[in-house]
Order: structure tokens, then C-alpha cells, then sequence
């Protein structure tokens, strides 16, 4: 981020008010990437989302066994960490111990409809794995783009250049590659779409900037490794 914000030319008001223009530039793109959780919007949506399956769909289905190898997998770079939810939770696995990754888990995700990310955030939470943050499509309003941040959304800063070059991605392309390297440094989860629901089986955009963003923090060394976990979510008829 330091390269990326020097500038090559001297700036007029000076060092000081560069670098303080720097900081500001630097927390508006930060601003637009991700913003703090909030607590009580997760407990809400936890509370209403089964209210809302039950009423959107005829059934909602969840396969023991791929959910078995799903924490399975989370299981073999996890370890114990906090209390499970209450035996009230939907969801919850009556002899599966909560799970705190030891490396980031990642988790690689088809995209059939806008619910995937609440529905995967939901199951992922319930299952003790922890509150996932998810990579969501930009094409969204500013007012729901504001309350998915709130509950693990990240999005692509704004001024991010179309570019695949490693130094030509400027400001917004150094403070995504610290961000996500910040996230897998603290073993959050982190869901990433493949691809777009109006393109499916096709690699979307978004997500080849978020694949490199990982392969970055891994080449640079910014965690040793990560699990990588394939999921998905079917519908009978994808609303």
C-alpha cells in the first residue's frame, strides 16, 4: 500500500498534507471493500432467515453427509473453540464440536441466486465454522450494499483498473490485496462465487480477482497455506 500511494511527483501542499490525503484516499476504498459487523443485524437475520425459508420455499433440504464432509474438511485444520449454539438452532449438528480453523478456509462456491450468500453465511455460522465473510457482485444498491456489509459482505473497491497487470491496479488493487490478506491472516471464512447467477458455468469477472488476491497472499507469503472447500447450493427452481 506505502508503493502504491507514493507518489513520483512532489505534491503542492506538502508531505503532510500528501500523506494526510494518502490516509483519507486509503479508508474511503477500505470503506468500500467491507464495514464492521454488526451484532444485532446478525442476530436478527439469524432469527428471521428460517421464517423466511419457510415461506419462500415449499422445502428446504440439507444433506447430512455432504454437510459431514464439508466440516470434515474444516476439521482437519480446526481445533474446539467456542460454545455451540443453543439446541434450539436450526441446524445444529447434535455431535459435531464447534470449529476454529487453524489456516483460512476458503470456500469455493457456484452462484445460482442472490440468496446464496445469506443461506451459506446461515448454515456456515450454525455449524460453528464461524460468521464467513462473502464476496458479493458490485451490481447492487447502495442502501442493500451498505446492510450486506454489516452482516460479512466484501465487495471490489470501485476504482479497481481492468487490468490483469501485477503494478498498474494503483491504490484500490494495494489495499484489496492487504484486506484480503488481513482476512486470511485472522482465519476468517471466506466465500467466494464462481460465477454470476446470469452467467452460470462460467468464471465471472469478480471472482478472478479474488482468486488472485489469494494466490497473491499465498506466493507472498502472507499465511502458509489454505483449505479450499468446493460447495454449493440447488434449487429445484432458482429464484
Amino acid at each position: 500500500v506505502q508503493d502504491a500511494a507514493s507518489s513520483p511527483e512532489p505534491s503542492p501542499r506538502g508531505d503532510e498534507g500528501s500523506q494526510r490525503c494518502c490516509k483519507e484516499e486509503i479508508c474511503q476504498i477500505l470503506g468500500e471493500i467491507q464495514a464492521p459487523l454488526s451484532p444485532l443485524l446478525l442476530r436478527l437475520c439469524h432469527w428471521l432467515l428460517p421464517k423466511l425459508l419457510t415461506r419462500a420455499f415449499l422445502g428446504v433440504q440439507l444433506h447430512r453427509g455432504q454437510l459431514e464432509m464439508v466440516l470434515r474438511a474444516a476439521r482437519t485444520v480446526g481445533s474446539p473453540g467456542w460454545a455451540l449454539p443453543g439446541p434450539g438452532t436450526p441446524g445444529i449438528h447434535p455431535r459435531m464440536p464447534p470449529l476454529q480453523p487453524e489456516v483460512p478456509l476458503v470456500f469455493l462456491c457456484s452462484h445460482q441466486s442472490p440468496l446464496d450468500g445469506p443461506l451459506l453465511s446461515f448454515l456456515l455460522l450454525s455449524q460453528g465454522v464461524g460468521l464467513p465473510r462473502v464476496a458479493v457482485s458490485t451490481r447492487t444498491s447502495p442502501r442493500l450494499r451498505s446492510l450486506l456489509q454489516r452482516l460479512g459482505g466484501i465487495f471490489l473497491p470501485s476504482g479497481l483498473a481492468p487490468t490483469w497487470s501485477e503494478r498498474d491496479e494503483g491504490l484500490p488493487g494495494a489495499v484489496l490485496d492487504a484486506y484480503v490478506q488481513e482476512v486470511l491472516r485472522s482465519r476468517q471464512p471466506l466465500v467466494l462465487f464462481l460465477e454470476e447467477p446470469s452467467a452460470f458455468l462460467r468464471l465471472a469477472e469478480p471472482a478472478r480477482r479474488w482468486l488472485l488476491r489469494l494466490l497473491r497472499a499465498l506466493r507472498d507469503g502472507a499465511v502458509p497455506d489454505a483449505l479450499l472447500v468446493p460447495v454449493g447450493i440447488a434449487y429445484d427452481v432458482a429464484p
